[in-house]
């Protein structure tokens, strides 16, 4: 494989089995745990000296939680605040895993479906557990919207009930759509980049810079959206139906 799917290449630096289950090191698990270490650390360095009047690192790690526990309290209604740690763990995971692929060389986590997928299953089963918890049984009068016409129960049923399991599908499909088309962007500009007579180089490379600010502002809209759906998707499962 070569050209501008290099970067989406699952490379395995260490098989590792356990069973039928799977737990080999490749270089999505190396850039997992660069970027989780990256946003450790720089959360770290930017309060490393909290002061009352705020430093520019201290300003900007307050801006980046404020604006996740806003988000969340707005989408999570009454139950908003206590699900501020996870919302802000996942929205600077995600966010870490975008970022770290734009770095030349890299490789982004979130441009596999094994990933976002991984990820948006997950919170599809906290907020379905979520909801059995709640509700019981009741659960399953998501389905059935009130004031609907019994004979028309037959038709809504199944629809509700797909729309309700493509939640997880559209998640995953959004960030990791997002994520691969960018860089194959990157990717084609780095080819022409290649192929171009160094007189016109320019072209290519402006071209590029653009590109990676643009990749920048969606890897931060695509954390925004990854986090404020998974929000609804708790907040319907506490909301009595």
């Amino acid at each position: 494989m070569s050209g501008p799917l290099e970067h989406f290449r699952v490379i395995v630096y260490h098989d590792i089995h356990l069973g039928p289950l799977d737990i080999s090191i490749s270089n999505t698990t190396v850039f997992m745990w660069l970027a989780v270490l990256f946003v450790a650390v720089l959360l770290r360095l930017m309060m490393v000296r909290p002061t009352m009047i705020p430093g520019m690192g201290q300003l900007l790690a307050e801006m980046l939680y404020g604006f996740v526990a806003r988000q969340t309290r707005l989408n999570i209604h009454g139950e908003g605040e206590k699900y501020i740690p996870l919302m802000f763990t996942l929205f600077t995971f995600i966010l870490g895993c975008n970022l770290v692929g734009l770095i030349p060389g890299a490789f982004t986590p979130t441009s596999q479906l094994a990933v976002t997928g991984t990820l948006a299953i997950g919170i599809f089963l906290y907020a379905t557990g979520l909801r059995f918890y709640k509700h019981g049984w009741g659960f399953f009068n998501a389905f059935a919207p009130q004031g609907v016409p019994k004979i028309m129960l037959p038709l809504m049923v199944p629809i509700e009930l797909l729309s309700f399991l493509a939640r997880p599908v559209t998640l995953a499909l959004r960030l990791f759509a997002n994520m691969t088309a960018g860089h194959m962007a990157l990717g084609v500009l780095a080819v022409l980049g290649l192929a171009t007579p160094w007189f016109l180089q320019w072209l290519p490379l402006g071209f590029t810079v653009v590109q990676i600010l643009l990749e920048m502002i969606i890897a931060f809209i695509q954390a925004y959206i990854f986090v404020v759906l998974s929000c609804v998707y708790i907040d319907d499962a506490l909301v009595d139906h």
